[in-house]
């Protein structure tokens, strides 16, 4: 613990006022660099389990046609729709951003111009998802309207 000397009065002796504890570990404070770390653990997270289900649910193909058919047909209502609209954007954030995470640690400034790359990676995101997005969209009205 750090302490600090303070004199009351020059003919007294001095008084140690301990100095409050320094937090344990990282503190965030809400900047880019957090944002980015908890955007790309929750993308990765949803990758995963959106994977393990994929495989699963093909898996079915092997074991009977009929089910992996039947399963196949409740993914194709509005909801999913929507569901796929995430995980493509999921994904696409975790690419970018991952590529992001590489310059960091492999170009010699690339922590020095992180905060900006970040705002790239927001702004590639944006851009792609604008592509992808109004298509998707269609499909799913298309779905809805019949």
């Amino acid at each position: 613990m750090l302490t600090t000397m303070v004199t009351l009065k020059p003919e007294r002796a001095t008084t140690r006022i301990p100095l409050p504890k320094a937090p344990a570990g990282t503190v965030y404070r809400g900047h880019e660099g957090m944002w980015s770390w908890v955007l790309h653990r929750i993308t990765g997270v949803a990758i995963f389990f959106f994977l393990l289900v994929h495989v699963l649910d093909t898996a079915l193909v092997r074991i009977s046609p009929q089910t992996y058919n039947g399963v196949i047909a409740t993914y194709k209502n509005p909801i999913m729709g929507l569901g796929e609209l995430f995980l493509v954007a999921a994904i696409v954030f975790h690419a970018f951003n991952g590529l992001r995470i590489i310059l960091i640690d492999f170009w010699s400034v690339g922590t020095k111009h992180q905060r900006a790359m970040f705002w790239i990676v927001i702004a590639l995101w944006i851009i792609t998802m604008a592509g992808f997005a109004p298509r998707q969209l269609m499909v799913i009205i298309s779905e809805v309207s019949g």
